[in-house]
């Protein structure tokens, strides 16, 4: 038995294992090693300033403990960590700060991988990226320019999301609600020319893939509803007196006959189109102007008084009903959506109707139930159709099957299905991006540039400021922007605009496969291996953006035959928030951010983890508790002082045995559904239970430990070497509970009279029903009962009751 040591010093003890895993890369996964394969994944962090926060410590607990407890179940673990370092953030800070953005992500990721080893989390560190080295950008702009040979990347003037703050172009999924995710700054439209990324191509690829992901239903539903599957028709609204025709996209063609005018976008092609037949073409720019100065939020948004001009001199022909309908403008309908027009049937729709109502237009009902008078009668998902004469009196459903005939017999229309996800805008006009390998030449045009020509790498310069122009700072180098092409070797120009955040994190799990192949971003030996991620945990908020970014760029390397497998993912899982112990979502500014590392100089790294993982639910969002770091510690010192009571005795301890097999087979599932709060409830239950005892064995405390490592390892390493052992816990097995164990040796037997309780007794376990019986007969307070009555019949419930029946 090694010495007792009386204090348990997490400084000391855990500096000591830190550099014990981390020098001798104990966490080091292995190319094709015989033992079967994990690939656990987290998210990689943005190396900011700030360094490691309580986020990050949940964030990445969960698949820690999973991949320590993988390596004791005998598994070749990747469980890498990189970092995610293009972006706004760092650029932001050294516009204010002056100091070179390079600089400040070489110093932010020092500084990150410290904290981590800090927290103990078991970290692959030898296969560590940076999507800022040019030796991994290089290959996100090689996998860029194999899309734009497949014909996935393409250029097109649009109105964008701009944000007047950050002084860059967003995405759909960058501004949600109006306003930038970064600075919450309202963003305005601006026109630009913009490169794309043709996801919409894999939409329906996305889709069918959430079949196969094992996660919960809100991370499906989250993409399903971005991603916005929409079944309908397309059909062509003639306008009078032209060979042209407005087509608009409906999911509701049987409502068809209630089309009593039509809408379209103010930048709407058909205005240019026909500006000379529209007599207040005057009023319509007016408008058109009005319309670029609202963001698409604030165009769309539900509760706000719809505007519109009336195109006068244009009308268009119902296909149906072959009535003649208006036109109008209006900024609640975007280019960006469907086809930029709408068919306007205000009898069923609120915004239509509202709009209808202001401007004196036909309301026609086409579905009964409601009371249009009054307002629109939307419960439309059943019903009878009414004021349609080739489908009156059908339901609903019945009518969209005979309209679509119809529509497609006329050949006014089609069956179409229609996506509300849009095609990626994939540049910004920063500095600190990977800069898109595209060259501009008068005589070729957009030239790709040629593959052994990668990387493009980012000049190192003195002034990284944006421009109020909207250009990128890239613009103004003329050594990097003047070049020759590829093509016929006259002068040309390079793009200046460089690639979103959300580049080098679409296919970042791929190069931890390969990471330092410098021939291909990863071999195709190493990706059949290591295959699909088994485990991936990360926030909620990256659901509708990188999650589905990095599904589509996998998805695309599948098809091109450069990755094995379509989806990225076998799994995926979302931790919760944790908010300030007011209950507040954590920020500087409301000063209660809580600093993972004052935790771990205080109370030490297994502290910080056991607390972070005992919080609450792992799923749900939790505010923080000071006392509960406090009675993690005690929990933790209650298992280093129960050291002196073990003995060398090699069994489980006669009166714990059945208590340890129940924990182990309670702890195991716990952890693998993220219920880490109760398997540490549990852990704790068994402690208690080990503290009544005078010893405890040998096995009694070895099990113990096994299971609080992947929880807190380095407590545990430190009793494991204190037991006497040379071997690490890194690499032991993980215990196993034995189904024979869990049954009671005894059991409390309840005995009943007609029904009603009379006796209990503690009996052996299992008995056979003719033991059982005798012992009910034999008992002293039932014969009291039962003597000089006639028993009728005796019920036996093995393991539970006797119940004796008498006149």
């Amino acid at each position: 038995m090694s010495e007792f040591i009386p204090s348990f010093e997490h400084e000391k003890i855990e500096k000591k294992w830190q550099d014990k895993w981390y020098s001798k890369d104990y966490f080091k996964a292995i190319d094709f090693s015989d033992k079967p394969k994990y690939y656990s994944l987290v998210e990689f962090p943005y190396p900011s300033g700030m360094g490691m926060h309580i986020g990050h410590i949940r964030a990445y607990l969960s698949l820690e403990v999973i991949s320590r407890k993988r390596r004791m179940e005998g598994y070749n673990v990747l469980f890498p960590i990189g970092f995610d370092a293009f972006g706004l953030p760092t650029e932001n800070y050294a516009i204010k700060t002056q100091i070179h953005p390079r600089k400040i992500t070489d110093q932010n990721i020092e500084t990150f991988k410290n904290q981590l080893k800090s927290a103990g989390i078991s970290f692959d560190f030898s296969r560590v990226v940076d999507t800022t080295d040019p030796e991994y950008y290089k290959w996100t702009q090689w996998i860029f320019l194999k899309m734009f040979e497949n014909g996935l990347v393409f250029k097109d003037k649009t109105y964008v999301n701009y944000c007047p703050s950050c002084q860059v172009v967003l995405s759909n999924e960058e501004s949600q609600g109006g306003k930038c995710d970064r600075c919450d700054t309202q963003v305005t439209q601006m026109e630009k020319d913009v490169w794309f990324l043709k996801i919409t191509n894999y939409a329906n690829d996305l889709l069918e893939g959430l079949k196969d992901l094992e996660s919960n239903e809100r991370i499906k539903t989250e993409q399903e509803r971005w991603i916005g599957k929409s079944v309908g028709a397309n059909l062509h609204f003639p306008i009078k007196d032209s060979d042209r025709s407005l087509e608009v996209f409906t999911t509701r063609p049987d409502t068809i006959y209630g089309a009593t005018f039509m809408v379209i976008a103010p930048e709407h092609p058909y205005i240019e189109v026909y500006k000379d037949r529209i007599k207040n073409m005057d009023e319509v720019i007016a408008y058109q102007e009005q319309a670029k100065m609202k963001t698409e939020f604030e165009r769309v948004e539900l509760v706000k008084d719809k505007t519109g001009v009336k195109l006068e001199g244009l009308v268009a022909i119902n296909p149906i009903s072959k009535e003649e309908i208006p036109i109008f403008i209006s900024d609640y309908v975007m280019i960006t959506y469907g086809t930029g027009a709408i068919m306007a049937v205000p009898a069923h729709d609120t915004r239509d109707y509202d709009f209808a109502k202001k401007y004196d237009l036909k309301i026609l009902e086409v579905i009964q139930g409601g009371n249009i008078e009054e307002e629109a009668f939307t419960d439309t998902e059943t019903g009878v159709l009414v004021n349609s004469p080739l489908i009156d009196g059908l339901s609903v459903k019945e009518a969209k099957e005979k309209i679509l005939d119809i529509i497609e017999k006329e050949k006014i229309g089609n069956k179409a299905i229609q996506f509300k996800m849009k095609d990626w805008a994939f540049n910004r006009q920063r500095y600190w991006g990977e800069p898109i390998p595209i060259i501009y030449c008068d005589q070729c045009g957009i030239v790709p540039v040629p593959y052994e020509d990668l990387p493009v790498t980012l000049p190192y310069v003195e002034k990284f400021s944006p421009s109020s122009t909207g250009e990128s700072p890239l613009a103004s180098i003329d050594d990097y922007v003047q070049c020759t092409c590829p093509k016929c070797q006259g002068k040309a120009r390079r793009e200046t605009d460089t690639m979103p955040q959300w580049a080098g994190s679409s296919w970042y799990f791929l190069r931890y496969m390969d990471p330092f192949n410098q021939e291909e971003f990863a071999s195709m030996d190493k990706l059949k291996y290591w295959g699909q991620v088994d485990w991936y945990n990360g926030g909620m908020e990256h659901v509708t953006r990188h999650l589905i970014y990095s599904r589509f760029w996998n998805q695309f390397l599948n098809s091109i035959g450069l990755v094995p497998n379509k989806e990225p993912y076998k799994k995926r899982t979302a931790q919760g928030l944790i908010l300030g112990s007011d209950n507040e979502k954590m920020s500087k500014s409301r000063g209660n951010v809580v600093n993972p590392m004052e935790i771990i100089d205080e109370y030490g790294a297994d502290t910080l983890r056991t607390f972070v993982l005992f919080l609450s639910d792992y799923e749900m969002s939790t505010p923080w508790n000071d006392d509960g770091v406090k009675g993690a510690r005690r929990f933790l010192d209650k298992i280093w002082r129960m050291f002196p009571k073990v003995t060398d005795q090699m069994d489980y301890s006669k009166a714990l045995e059945r208590d340890i097999h129940l924990t182990i087979k309670g702890f195991s599932e716990d952890v693998e559904n993220l219920k880490f709060n109760t398997a540490i409830a549990k852990l704790m239950e068994l402690v208690n239970l080990f503290n009544k005892e005078e010893e405890i064995t040998r096995a009694d405390y070895q099990s113990l430990l096994k299971l609080l490592y992947p929880i807190a390892p380095h407590i545990a390493e430190e009793l494991w070497q204190m037991l006497g052992h040379d071997d690490l816990l890194v690499f032991e097995s993980f215990p196993e509970y034995d189904e024979r164990k869990l049954v009671k040796d005894q059991i409390e037997l309840v005995l009943s009279v007609n029904g009603k309780v009379r006796d209990k007794l503690t009996v052996e376990n299992n008995l056979d029903k003719e033991s059982l019986e005798k012992i009910a007969l034999d008992s002293d307070k039932i014969q009291a009962y039962i003597e000089g009555k006639t028993v009728v019949k005796v019920i036996v419930v093995p393991n539970k009751l006797v119940n004796i029946v008498i006149k």
